[in-house]
């Protein structure tokens, strides 16, 4: 039976290589993203269905949860990343409460809307996969808090959703090439040092995250829920 499977953030980097991931696996994927252009494209060329959302409304939310059928097997929330500087005439108490509630509002909320939104359409041995990231437990400032609270808030979805037969966990990333999460700010010097911190001394890549995903959401990790599982090369150590 084909899979339906929805990815936040699919347009691009993570979300993106995760929407492939399954598409390849003859699932039927919908990819969603802020942005028209990038959910067109990527939708063409994946062969999937786009739906333009902001994960942060709650009315789009809504709206997209429309735009599905009356089951899911999978929920991967892709969607977040950095925040967007504070305008240039912001106080500074102004700037860090705008930096802190986007944070929150990329990071966590995009993930707690969009899954309950969902969460009566998810079938049992369905999965809510979360990505999340090292900058959790490692010097991340408001990013990473954000990060701490999805997991936080996953252990409280994963006993929510378990009597149903549903796992839900996330993905600890740690640094991926080939996303544009630092926005064109890696210095090699940056990139260096994080590779350092590796034990197999690489970058980790989208299709890393991705193959973890569809891991998670086999029958192989039907008992694995309410986890924190850490894609990072060993880095997570050595902090």
């Amino acid at each position: 039976m084909t899979r339906i499977v929805l990815v936040t953030g699919g347009g691009s980097g993570i979300g993106r290589a995760i929407a492939a991931r399954f598409a390849a696996d003859h699932a039927e994927v919908f990819i969603t993203g802020r942005h028209a252009d990038s959910v067109e494209r990527t939708a063409k060329e994946l062969s999937v269905h786009g739906v333009v959302c902001d994960a942060t409304q709650p009315g789009q939310v809504e709206a997209l949860s429309t735009r599905l059928g009356e089951t899911l097997d999978v929920l991967v929330n892709a969607a977040g990343g950095l925040a967007d500087a504070a305008p240039a005439d912001a106080s500074p108490l102004e700037a860090l409460f705008a930096q802190w509630q986007a944070a929150l509002s990329q990071n966590l909320l995009s993930a707690v809307l969009t899954t309950a939104s969902v969460q009566a359409k998810l079938v049992p041995g369905g999965s809510v996969i979360s990505i999340g990231s090292i900058g959790a437990e490692r010097r991340g400032g408001s990013y990473g808090a954000s990060k701490a609270a999805l997991a936080a808030w996953n252990a409280f979805l994963s006993a929510e959703v378990g009597p149903r037969g549903i796992t839900s966990n996330v993905i600890s990333a740690g640094y991926i090439a080939g996303t544009g999460f630092f926005r064109g700010q890696m210095t090699d010097e940056r990139h260096g040092a994080l590779v350092r911190e590796t034990h197999d001394k690489r970058p980790g890549t989208p299709d890393d995250i991705a193959e973890t995903a569809y891991f998670l959401a086999s029958r192989g990790a039907r008992h694995i829920t309410g986890q924190t599982i850490h894609v990072n090369g060993g880095a997570f150590t050595t902090r």
